[in-house]
């Protein structure tokens, strides 16, 4: 089958970017390197849009919260990669959080069914010359293709680095110690409707003493050694390790991952304070898989070695027999100086035939990489019917993000950025307490005109 677009990367940019593509008829080659004998120091498996850090797409608010508005902008666009997370989502309160097994099983079913695209198990190691190509890599692209990308773009990409959360068996926690609960139940009402009992959370608790002890482990436990050319790597704030957090003061997690308020400890009822009273400071776990038999350390990723972790993490109450389905990791993330060698249609301006799109450019998490690539693969699919393409509206969270990525941001300060609204055009009309949803109301009207021109 002759392509008309190429997509190198199969992970979340690069399957949005083909199912928008196939669907509507236009020949993909859709190339990844895991699978044909590769793979990167992150992934564990060979499937498509394999979620390799946590499993939660985070909050599924679409009336408060921007990336919640991101969900429901991807939704109203036929986004494979929010559908796919609706078959295999587990309660998580309001957040969105997904099987990973089952969401990347679903998304490389609905691929496969397409007539139009050709799955290819190989690595690039070039950009092409010719021919319109999606470049959606992601973070840990091959060091041979990162070499074509560097030449081609005249210019040193960014790097920082990204660390994953250990993942824990659920029955191999005391919950004679932890309880379950959600903030304030916040997310309650969404948990229920998702079959959960609105207490979504393990919750493993602190006195001070504990905390502080902990606190101790994590700033002396052995860390991961770092090669030369890794040694003055930044890290990115929104997937900061546990111990660099710890190092930055002692009560630096308890007003993070670690904060204890609005979780009430049932264990410590007494009669004067019958539902219990908060912890000194709390960790907290999240379920993992459908089956709830996998529940990941919320916001505990960490380049603490293996048996460094086994030991201190078993430090934590609740968790002193834990078993660990997976441990943390850590590993470099790349990404282009997207404002300066993009144009605002996501086109290397040194070779426009090429389109970059997810992590690589500079955008942060799962859906807004899915969310570019879904834009990436609307822009090539104008391009090939010989249509103008119109961007979404800059106050939508799809055109903010894109606006943000492709010019709008400080080229010189550039860092990865999560959808937010402080992206969007400001509202100085309204008062600030009503502000989020005057952003989304104002959003999903713009959004429904943009789509019907689709």
């Amino acid at each position: 089958m002759t392509h008309q677009v190429h997509i190198i990367g199969g992970g979340m940019a690069g399957s949005e970017a083909a199912w928008q593509l196939a669907r509507r008829g236009i020949r993909v080659r859709l190339s990844e390197m895991r699978g044909g004998g590769d793979t990167t120091p992150a992934h564990n498996s060979d499937g498509l849009a394999e979620l390799v850090c946590s499993n939660s797409f985070r909050s599924d608010d679409d009336e408060k919260n921007a990336v919640g508005l991101l969900h429901y902008e991807m939704r109203q666009c036929d986004s494979l990669l929010m559908a796919a997370a609706a078959k295999a989502r587990v309660p998580a309160g309001s957040a969105l959080a997904v099987d990973r097994d089952v969401f990347s099983a679903e998304v490389e079913a609905a691929l496969r069914a397409q007539p139009t695209l050709e799955i290819v198990r190989e690595r690039v190691d070039v950009l092409p010359s010719d021919g319109l190509t999606i470049v959606a890599t992601g973070p840990l692209t091959a060091p041979s293709l990162a070499t074509s990308i560097g030449a081609a773009t005249g210019a040193d990409s960014l790097a920082f680095f990204d660390a994953i959360a250990p993942i824990v068996y659920r029955d191999s926690i005391n919950m004679d110690v932890a309880w379950m609960a959600s903030r304030w139940d916040k997310g309650a009402e969404a948990s229920l409707e998702m079959g959960g009992d609105g207490r979504d959370y393990i919750n493993c608790p602190m006195t001070k003493e504990q905390y502080f002890a902990f606190h101790e482990e994590l700033l002396a436990g052995e860390k991961t050694e770092f090669k030369e050319w890794e040694a003055n790597t930044p890290y990115f704030d929104g997937c900061m390790p546990v111990e660099v957090m710890a190092s930055r003061g002692v009560e630096t997690l308890r007003f993070g991952p670690m904060k204890p308020v609005g979780l009430d400890n049932p264990h410590w009822a007494t009669a004067e304070h019958p539902n219990g009273r908060w912890p000194y400071a709390v960790v907290q776990l999240r379920q993992d898989n459908k089956l709830g038999t996998l529940w990941n350390m919320v916001g505990f990723q960490t380049k603490l070695k293996h048996a460094e972790q086994v030991r201190v993490f078993r430090t934590i109450p609740g968790l002193e027999q834990a078993e660990f389905a997976r441990l943390g990791g850590l590993h470099r993330n790349t990404f282009l100086n997207a404002p300066t060698l993009l144009d605002r249609q996501l086109r290397l301006k040194s070779a426009p035939h090429i389109r970059f799109a997810g992590q690589i450019t500079g955008c942060e998490g799962y859906v807004e990489s899915g969310s570019v690539g879904m834009l990436a693969g609307l822009m090539a699919a104008a391009q090939i019917a010989g249509r103008d393409w119109t961007p979404p509206p800059r106050t939508t969270a799809l055109g903010a993000l894109l606006a943000h990525i492709t010019g709008d941001a400080e080229a010189e300060s550039y860092q990865p950025m999560n959808v937010n609204f402080g992206l969007f055009p400001p509202l100085h009309d309204v008062k600030k307490k009503a502000r989020k949803e005057a952003y989304t109301e104002r959003a999903k009207v713009d959004m429904a005109e943009w789509v019907g021109g689709l």
